[in-house]
């Protein structure tokens, strides 16, 4: 077009070509040399057409461009002001997002969900909900997107109460048809433990909109997340079949939340078929149903059946190796774990957090001090990794199972981790194992004091003392929890 030069690019021409550029790897450069074109060739610029400018900039993460942009368009309207909203949002810088916010001089109902949307997705839960009371009061009304993002919202605070009041207002407006509308509601009611209400909508929907089941799969899915969740794994199986049986659509979303249903229950023979149903389905190489059926087939104690579908793999993201490593760490097969780690980073590919957690425990459970001291350091120092909660009990598990209590109590107080409760268990557990009373009041100690009503730091106690027969240290521990009211739960057998 521009080669001819008979036709001079329009605005709507720009628009779309801008558009483009964000969705390619080298668009924030073709953006700005089109950018440059427009501004020498004295192209007007529409608010529309800045509005493309500056969504340009945000989607390819070029946020000083946009913010030096946004501040020099004359004429901003809200679709502006929610552009860079939502770019401060996806850089979570929560702050200046909303501060802009509350400078906005028009918020539409887009403006309200991008922030409330962004605040919850960022853990910001609480002042979510403040300025969805907000929207409430002072806001425009709410649509579609304003209710979903509500529901997803309660999820998150495990408060159904609200989300009650709000499934009533949605049942009073047309909208309650809306079928996505629905599996939010679904979602919600699933996650808060509230099957029952969450099963009386699905089957209206079911009973209701007959032919949604033909064009949205998301209900289905969404039921069936639900029902593994709570453990209900009998019901999530019906609707699975049932989506089998009437040649639904089934997503890889509910494919994988089934596999891990199999795994959590041990359940091979189903898992076996599941598989089967995706080759069948042509969905072998998305990368997420891979790492199921990895996971799958480890739990159900076939490791060779994992590695054969690990090693079947051609295009491997971090995902599947990080699910091969743990299926060997929890088989205590932590050499064959740390080879395959080595190779994973032999091939270039950054280890996450969650890798670092399975070679770390495949050491642990093989006694492979070093190895789990050498990663821990590589972890931190190489890869810039902050150690979580999982991490450090990871390592106090790997030096208590080695029998180096002292080299564990150290650790604690080195990286400054006596408040957390975990460790301290962790810690007391291995005590009991290697009958160290001293190093376990120590421990039970320190968790009386973070966890005085909390019945296992007195039960490991006791156990550790009784084990070593030290009857009158393990009667006095009882007598304490009599004294405090600490109540033991009653242990329960099958056999």
């Amino acid at each position: 077009m521009q080669k001819e030069g008979s036709v001079i690019p329009n605005e709507f021409t720009l628009s779309s070509v801008l558009k483009c550029c964000s969705s390619v790897s080298n668009g924030l450069r073709l953006g700005k040399s089109i950018h440059g074109w427009m501004l020498t060739a004295a192209v007007y610029l529409d608010v529309a057409l800045e509005n493309a400018v500056l969504d340009l900039y945000v989607k390819c993460e070029a946020l000083d461009y946009a913010k030096r942009f946004f501040e020099l368009m004359d004429d901003k309207n809200a679709v502006s002001w929610n552009i860079m909203l939502a770019g401060y949002l996806s850089i979570g810088d929560m702050e200046k997002s909303v501060k802009l916010f509350k400078k906005m001089p028009e918020k539409d109902v887009s403006s309200w969900n991008t922030i409330i949307d962004g605040l919850m997705r960022r853990g910001y839960e609480k002042d979510a909900l403040e300025l969805l009371h907000q929207m409430t009061s002072c806001g425009p009304s709410f649509n579609e997107v304003t209710f979903s993002i509500s529901f997803a919202l309660m999820s998150s605070l495990r408060n159904p109460e609200l989300g009650r009041q709000l499934h009533g207002k949605v049942w009073r407006l047309s909208i309650y048809e809306d079928a996505l509308l629905r599996a939010s509601l679904i979602d919600m009611y699933c996650k808060c433990g509230q099957m029952e209400k969450a099963s009386r909508i699905f089957q209206e929907l079911r009973q209701v909109v007959a032919e949604v089941q033909h064009s949205h799969s998301v209900p289905w899915s969404t039921i069936v997340s639900g029902y593994i969740h709570n453990g209900m794994l009998k019901d999530a199986l019906e609707i699975f079949s049932s989506m089998v049986r009437d040649q639904l659509e089934v997503d890889v979303f509910t494919l994988s939340s089934i596999l891990s249903a199999c795994a959590i229950s041990e359940l091979l023979e189903l898992g076996q078929q599941i598989h089967g149903y995706v080759q069948k389905l042509g969905h072998i190489w998305d990368i997420f149903l891979i790492s199921a059926i990895i996971d799958m087939y480890a739990k159900c104690g076939k490791l060779n059946s994992a590695w054969l579908s690990f090693e079947q793999t051609q295009s491997r993201n971090i995902v599947v190796w990080t699910t091969m490593i743990n299926s060997y760490a929890i088989h205590g097969k932590g050499a064959e774990a740390v080879q395959l780690f080595e190779l994973m980073l032999n091939q270039r590919i950054a280890p996450n957090e969650v890798s670092f957690v399975s070679v770390l425990t495949a050491c642990s459970h093989a006694g492979l001090v070093k190895d789990g001291c050498k990663y821990f350091r590589l972890m931190k120092q190489v890869y810039g990794i902050k150690p979580s909660v999982e991490h450090f009990t990871c390592m106090v598990d790997l030096f208590g199972r080695a029998g180096c209590l002292e080299e564990a109590y150290d650790f604690i107080h080195e990286n400054r981790i006596s408040n957390m409760t975990q460790v301290w268990k962790v810690l007391l557990s291995s005590c009991l194992v290697h009958k160290n009373v001293k190093m376990a009041r120590r421990a039970s100690e320190k968790l009386l004091q973070l966890q005085p009503s909390e019945d296992s730091p007195y039960i490991l106690l006791s156990n550790t003392c009784s084990d070593y027969d030290n009857w009158d240290e393990a009667s006095k521990i009882r007598v304490l929890m009599k004294e405090r009211k600490v109540m033991k739960l009653p242990g329960q057998s099958w056999t």
